[in-house]
């Protein structure tokens, strides 16, 4: 067969062609979208100028990266131009939290109270890390306050709420990791944890697990090796109904209500992603946190995981069941952050998705 090179062009050419004709398509639907976007925007802005809603104006920002996302969520002019420098540098994500936590509490991004700084500081990272995407750097931490340990050093406190859960397990560590370091900056000295809190922080941790899902559980003695190093005061608002029966009305604790954002961040934070956050605190450089490597020893232990069938007892009637707790060739979900999931979801084979009628935004009960 008499095959010569420039029988290939026109593939070529064709190819090219259809790459471009693709390009085109890709440009038009973007500007279908920009345009379909622009109008709803102006339909929402003439509805809310009738102030028949609690705001005058549209609450939702329009942010064109996550740079700009961050700075409009948080509210502090400037932020947005100083990250995509920092991005440009090729600076990791994580190192661009305490670049940027560090300009604020120095003053460089407008002049604020200390407490505020602190607050803004956290938040932004926290900001960062999910892209601002979602509402745990507003909604997941409730406020930032100063106390005084038993011997008259003050200490910071990082309250949380239950919607830090949707900013995942890294952006929750670095929240924790950024308090201590702004603390430190500003000479406020480490949480010391009395018995009864500890004791408090075992009870409310295990009360939690049997009211709400909860990823990880950890050991009392994980808990208290957690409580009695970490420099910063885990605290947080009443999320749940029910109340501890010990260690209650305690000095430092204003509630007797189980905290789920304090919660979420002991067990899915620093417990489940102790390696990760060891990983942080060896790259920066922070010191304090040594006693990580023990919680990471004492995690590797082997557990024996046991079926759990508390998503069945909840299921409503008609309901359709995938699978049986823990049940061979069950039903597979797939964990982590990909192309088609987002932030606090779990992905599943698409090919399966198309099996099984499940559209993307379908709420499941997962064993744990």
């Amino acid at each position: 067969m008499d095959v010569t090179l420039d029988r290939f062009f026109p593939i070529f050419e064709v190819e090219e062609d259809r790459n471009v004709s693709k390009l085109k398509e890709i440009e038009e639907y973007h500007r279908m979208l920009l345009e379909g976007f622009e109008k709803a925007y102006k339909i929402a802005e003439l509805a809310r100028s009738k102030c028949l809603d609690p705001e005058p104006k549209v609450e939702i920002l329009i942010a064109k990266d996550m740079a700009e996302r961050v700075e409009k969520l948080i509210g502090i002019n400037g932020i947005a131009s100083r990250i995509r420098e920092l991005e440009e540098k090729g600076v990791s994500r994580d190192k661009i939290c305490f670049i940027i936590s560090d300009e604020i509490i120095e003053g460089k991004f407008g002049k604020f109270e200390e407490i505020v700084a602190i607050d803004k500081a956290i938040r932004t990272a926290v900001a960062i890390m999910t892209e601002g995407a979602v509402a745990a750097p507003i909604e997941g931490i409730a406020k930032v306050a100063l106390d005084k340990n038993n011997d008259g050093s003050n200490f910071l406190k990082v309250y949380y709420a239950g919607p830090i859960r949707s900013a995942g397990g890294t952006a929750q560590v670095i929240s924790v990791l950024i308090a201590d370091y702004v603390r430190r900056k500003l000479g406020i000295g480490k949480y010391i944890a009395t018995e009864e809190e500890i004791l408090r922080y075992c009870e409310e941790i295990q009360l939690y697990k049997k009211v709400a899902n909860l990823q990880y559980l950890p050991s009392d003695e994980e808990i208290r090796l957690i409580v009695s190093n970490c420099p910063i005061c885990i605290d947080g608002e009443a999320t749940e109904d029910v109340e501890v029966t010990g260690y209650r009305n305690l000095a430092r604790v204003e509630t007797n209500k189980v905290r789920g954002g304090m919660v979420l961040i002991i067990a899915e934070g620093i417990a489940l992603k102790a390696p990760k956050l060891k990983k942080m605190v060896e790259e920066l450089k922070i010191d304090g946190w040594e006693w990580l490597e023990k919680l990471i020893k004492d995690s590797e232990e082997e557990v024996d995981v046991k079926p759990r069938s508390k998503y069945l007892s909840d299921i409503v009637a008609g309901r359709p069941v995938l699978s049986h707790p823990s049940r061979k060739g069950g039903f597979r979900l797939r964990y982590g952050r990909a192309r088609n999931s987002g932030f606090a979801t779990v992905g599943i084979n698409p090919a399966l998705m198309v099996l099984v009628d499940i559209a993307i935004g379908t709420q499941l009960k997962i064993e744990r």
